[in-house]
């Protein structure tokens, strides 16, 4: 099987995954790529037959999609997600792989998408007479009412496109599919975004989906159906971009900060502080920090500047450890406090001086050495 797909984003940035539903391709995700891309290398798949992809060989299942979607994320870690058949293949990805997805989310979709028979009347309905029939449900099941006319009708010529063999089989696919009993196997951090007027996969689904997988977080979106994502884009894009910000933010966080930090900071959240550690988590590591326009070296001479001038000395010592995690040398570090004696003041620097001093005292290898 060969999937089709583009990525979006800058080449550096993290690797986020994310799947279309049944019948329509990887342009269900336009809206949340324009703000995801800015900080995510975003790899968007077509189901066989669907856009880019070429028509289905032979009979595939869920689990042959999360196969080649892992084939396709390449080694590392990364984020996943879907919406309805592609939230179902981030499920069996993420079940699959625990050690290697990051973050999950999980849009319109379910572990089980209802009984058999419903699914192999519609792919023998297609197989004789097309895609126009599935065609004429996208209003009423993908759509609310109230949707416009110019956001629907790409969805149905999209829809149109898809190589009906290829469909029929996907259908079958949704048919066998039940993954209720791996959910509890998943253990990225997971988002579960439903919409409140889908009868495809309703809010129910989602419960469900969100009870079995350990953690996970539910938001249901107001006045959706099925694809949410295109219909309430910005709120949908929202969740999106705060979840995906905390857990890129934590892990950049902790990469300059290091382990043990992170853990006592996390360890002493209360329900009074949890609020601004999402915030810091989410924008200073998962928005600044994770920005192209600077190196990480380069930020942390920034950051001790900035700390030096306002005589923040507690942070100051947190981030002059982090400057030597981000590859600074000692001397390089001297040249910074050196640069502040004369733009915020020599008391200012000698404080920052004698911070400086004990940070670099506590390693061997950076002890600075004395002069006669």
């Amino acid at each position: 099987m060969e999937l089709g797909f583009r990525v979006d984003g800058p080449q550096d940035g993290p690797l986020l995954v994310l799947g279309p539903s049944l019948g329509t391709t990887s342009a269900l995700w336009d809206a949340q790529v324009a703000e995801l891309g800015r900080s995510w290398r975003v790899l968007r798949y077509d189901l066989p037959g669907h856009g880019a992809s070429p028509a289905a060989a032979g009979p595939f299942s869920v689990d042959d999609l999360a196969r080649e979607v892992l084939a396709l994320a390449g080694p590392g870690r990364f984020a996943v997600g879907g919406v309805s058949l592609g939230g179902a293949v981030a499920m069996a990805v993420a079940a699959a792989a625990p050690n290697r997805v990051s973050d999950l989310v999980l849009c319109c979709t379910s572990a089980r998408f209802g009984e058999p028979g419903p699914w192999h009347e519609r792919a023998a309905a297609v197989r004789a007479k097309g895609m126009a029939g599935p065609a004429g449900l996208v209003a009423a099941r993908w759509f609310t009412p109230e949707a416009d006319p110019g956001m629907v009708e790409p969805v149905v010529t999209a829809l149109l496109g898809v190589d009906p063999g290829s469909y029929a089989l996907a259908c079958e696919a949704l048919a066998a599919c039940d993954l209720r009993d791996r959910l509890g196997t998943i253990t990225a951090r997971t988002l579960v975004i439903a919409g409140d007027r889908d009868p495809a996969t309703p809010p129910e689904h989602a419960e469900v989906v969100a009870d079995g997988i350990p953690g996970a977080r539910l938001a249901v979106v107001s006045d959706a159906a099925h694809l949410a994502n295109v219909e309430r884009a910005h709120a949908v894009t929202g969740l999106m971009t705060r979840f995906l910000g905390h857990g890129l933010g934590l892990k950049v966080r902790r990469e300059v900060l290091g382990d043990a930090h992170v853990d006592r900071a996390r360890a002493q959240i209360t329900t009074f502080t949890a609020d601004f550690q999402d915030l810091i988590t989410r924008y200073a590591w998962g928005e600044i920090w994770t920005r192209p326009g600077l190196d990480r070296r380069t930020r942390s001479c920034v950051t001790l500047t900035a700390l030096v001038a306002r005589g923040h000395l507690e942070e100051l010592a947190l981030h002059v450890r982090a400057a030597l995690r981000n590859g600074l040398t000692p001397d390089e570090i001297k040249e910074v406090l050196l640069q502040t004696a004369v733009y915020c003041g020599v008391p200012a620097a000698n404080s920052a001086f004698a911070v400086a001093s004990r940070v670099l005292a506590e390693s061997p290898d950076t002890t600075p050495k004395a002069h006669g």
